[in-house]
């Protein structure tokens, strides 16, 4: 590659609290009727005084300990002074030059800091253009910044930190960070600078100067070079258009480098349905700010404030336990750990299971019961759209039903035929069973009775068997289980086939 892409991310998170980060006002999300959350602090009223909200601070903190930064000793909150409609104050309480945490990696990239700020009001805009509309609901709403080294090089491997770092954030209760509500809000810094050709050409660096100027930095195995010239992509608002926009700008920028041209340090929007970015306006430098200290706010002194950052397990210890205590399948694991609450139904089925079962037997029942939450019963929660809080089933009899196929007592099909009315009507398995007739038996005349009927109702297909098509046995049993209604043992019908078939 000519070119070598340097990539950092910025990225925005609407904390989960109940009031807002400086006063009274509800912090509510779901709120559609604009500017009901307001109040005279929020909405910048002269004399009003902010009241710093010390869960979001807590939770800054956590999200510092669970991605191991260096939590600040000393932090405090300065004045970011710039004018936008949406900005009622006509400055942002944020902080500069001592951030809540410093440090930690994720994913194998470096984070540079996280810091605490508000958020600013949502603007909407009408359809003709003419006019604008300003919702101050979401203005104050405490807001987490996170931003990274320049350890990035791909679209792709900066989706995949942020999808990583949605997990985090939701394991920690921190924030629902869903993009599509902007509570999670993504930002991309890349330049491209001439690669070496040789080692891995990755920068080291990506800071630029009082001036907006990039620094020098060097490459692995070379001598200095150069970083190109920074250009931040916003209105990012899904996984998928940050890995799209990184890999359109990266070819946008070649192709300007390639001309002879100079690529200008810029702020460029994303539009989705160009699948391309566009010039907003000139990038603003630190010193266009003018951050100084929040003379409304005192100093904070971390550790008098005596907070609890206790950790719960976070997605990479759910991943080695899915692993090494279950055994499932890197797929299967994937779907646990990103739905917390199916990883936490498959869980407790285990718990149940583990009781139930000797370990051996357990050990296998546990992968069965992970194939049937993730295809049958999560198949049926989405044809009938009901969440895991809403299922008539309990972990306990969902662990009974497998237990049941585990040991044999019913087939796979009439597991699933039980499996359907407990997600309907709920009830105990066993009884079901019993009720429905379904209890599967290995009683030899029963089968071989069974076996007739196939043979005769089947004939051709059993020559077929007899002239050495191996699958025909297959279609065989399966007509027999249909036949027995899934009462059958498909290990004795398979046996009892063979051996009137001869083979």
């Amino acid at each position: 590659m000519k070119y070598q892409p340097t990539i950092g991310l910025e990225i925005h998170v609407e904390l989960k609290t109940k009031t807002k980060m400086f006063c009274a006002s509800l912090n509510d999300p779901n709120e559609k009727r604009p500017n009901v959350n307001v109040c005279p602090v929020c909405m910048g009223h002269p004399g009003t005084l902010p009241v710093i909200n010390q869960e979001a601070v807590r939770k800054v903190l956590m999200c510092g300990k669970a991605l191991n930064g260096k939590l600040a000793d000393y932090s405090q909150f300065d004045r970011k002074n710039y004018f936008y409609p949406d900005l009622p104050k006509g400055y942002q309480i944020s902080q500069y030059k001592f951030p809540l945490v410093e440090g930690g990696k994720l994913n194998g990239v470096k984070i540079t800091r996280i810091h605490l700020e508000e958020d600013t009001g949502r603007l909407i805009h009408a359809k003709d253009e003419t006019s604008s509309l300003v919702d101050f609901n979401r203005a104050g709403v405490p807001l987490m910044e996170l931003v990274t080294e320049p350890d990035i090089n791909s679209g792709g491997q900066a989706r995949k930190f942020a999808e990583e770092l949605q997990l985090v954030l939701r394991y920690l209760d921190i924030s629902d960070a869903d993009m599509e509500k902007g509570q999670m809000r993504v930002e991309v810094n890349i330049s491209l600078s001439e690669s070496d050709g040789g080692g891995t050409g990755k920068l080291t660096s990506l800071r630029t100067d009082e001036e907006g100027n990039p620094t020098e930095a060097k490459f692995p195995n070379s001598s200095s070079k150069k970083l190109g010239t920074k250009v931040e992509i916003k209105n990012l608002n899904s996984f998928r258009s940050v890995d799209r926009a990184v890999e359109y700008e990266i070819k946008r920028q070649t192709a300007v480098l390639e001309a002879g041209e100079k690529v200008i340090h810029e702020t460029r929007g994303w539009d989705e349905d160009k699948q391309k970015t566009f010039s907003q306006r000139e990038k603003e430098m630190a010193h266009d700010y003018r951050y100084f200290p929040e003379p409304d706010l005192p100093p904070m002194k971390i550790g008098e404030l005596d907070f609890d950052l206790s950790l719960p397990e976070l997605p990479e210890e759910k991943r080695k336990i899915f692993k090494e205590k279950y055994g499932l399948k890197d797929e299967q694991i994937e779907i646990f750990v990103r739905d917390v609450a199916m990883g936490k139904f498959f869980e407790a089925v285990c718990k149940h299971l583990e009781a139930k079962l000797p370990s051996a037997l357990g050990s296998l029942a546990s992968k069965l019961a992970a194939n049937y939450i993730i295809s049958d019963l999560n198949g049926l929660m989405t044809e009938k759209n009901v969440l895991i809080s809403d299922l008539k089933i309990n972990p306990e009899m969902f662990a009974k039903l497998v237990a049941m196929a585990s040991k044999g007592e019913i087939s796979s099909r009439a597991t699933k035929d039980v499996l359907k009315i407990m997600f309907e009507e709920g009830g105990d398995p066993e009884e079901i069973v019993k009720e429905k007739g379904l209890a599967q038996t290995s009683d030899g005349s029963f089968i071989k009775n069974i076996v007739e009927e196939v043979i005769k109702n089947n004939s051709a297909v059993a020559e077929d068997y007899k002239n050495g098509k191996g699958n025909a046995l297959q279609f065989l049993v399966g007509q027999g289980m249909k036949l027995s209604k899934g009462k059958a043992n498909p290990e004795v019908l398979q046996k009892l086939l063979k051996e009137k078939l001869g083979k």
